[in-house]
């Protein structure tokens, strides 16, 4: 049966391929000849749409990163300062790379590509000028979007490296948030009811809930069944 060329329907079938690929499997591992086998698509096909299987990289990122940050807003609450939204955020973010290894390479490979970091670092940077410009009133956007590269690249370095018995998730991200929470200028006082706070969560709990979650909402996004490797 010949292939067919409609290239919204092609995109949609590579999407759906590479992401259940992406989940099951990881970034890296997942080749491009797995990808337009099961998209049932030429390669050229592929190179058409995607060029390369980073192209679609780009589109989950776009996803998943909107989808943390109302995730993070709902479990810290809207009483709360948002820089207590912000440390949730990013914990949860540690906390989902040290639960399953094939987000912890998607997270790495999105922080490491120049196109996904470029997109996290424009998306993150309006929320931080939100977040954070009442520390920092003399700070624009910009100012924003350069600290955040430096605060990504501290963000990756930690995902890098996975919990051990001595460096355990709590100190990662203690470690983590006090120099984030410290470039942008939170008062030492603040800082410490911040950290209490987060202390005090069950964070692997949420993460596993925002995992769970996750997984469903790109199953339902990318139309492909929740395989039992990437379920609880």
């Amino acid at each position: 049966m010949p292939r067919r060329y409609d290239s919204a329907d092609a995109k949609r079938r590579i999407l759906t391929a590479c992401v259940r690929f992406f989940l099951e499997k990881g970034y890296t591992r997942t080749t491009v000849a797995e990808i337009v086998k099961e998209a049932d698509v030429s390669i050229s096909t592929f190179q058409n749409v995607f060029r390369t299987k980073d192209g679609v990289l780009v589109e989950l990122v776009k996803f998943m990163f909107g989808s943390q940050f109302d995730m993070a807003g709902q479990i810290a609450g809207q009483k709360l300062p948002p820089v207590y939204v912000y440390a949730v955020e990013t914990s949860i973010q540690l906390a989902l790379t040290e639960l399953n290894e094939n987000l912890r390479d998607i997270y790495l490979e999105a922080y490491s590509h120049t196109e996904a970091s470029e997109y996290i670092y424009q998306h993150t940077s309006s929320e931080l000028h939100r977040i954070f410009g009442p520390y920092l009133p003399s700070y624009t956007e910009s100012d924003f979007y350069e600290l955040e590269i430096g605060s990504a690249g501290i963000m990756r370095g930690y995902m890098s490296r996975p919990c051990d018995k001595y460096f355990t998730l709590e100190k990662k991200l203690a470690r983590f948030l006090s120099m984030s929470l410290n470039a942008y200028a939170v008062p030492a006082a603040e800082q410490k009811q911040v950290l209490d706070f987060i202390a005090k969560l069950d964070i692997r709990a949420i993460a596993v809930q925002v995992m769970q979650e996750l997984f469903k909402a790109l199953a339902m996004r990318f139309s492909f069944p929740l395989p039992d490797s990437v379920k609880a």
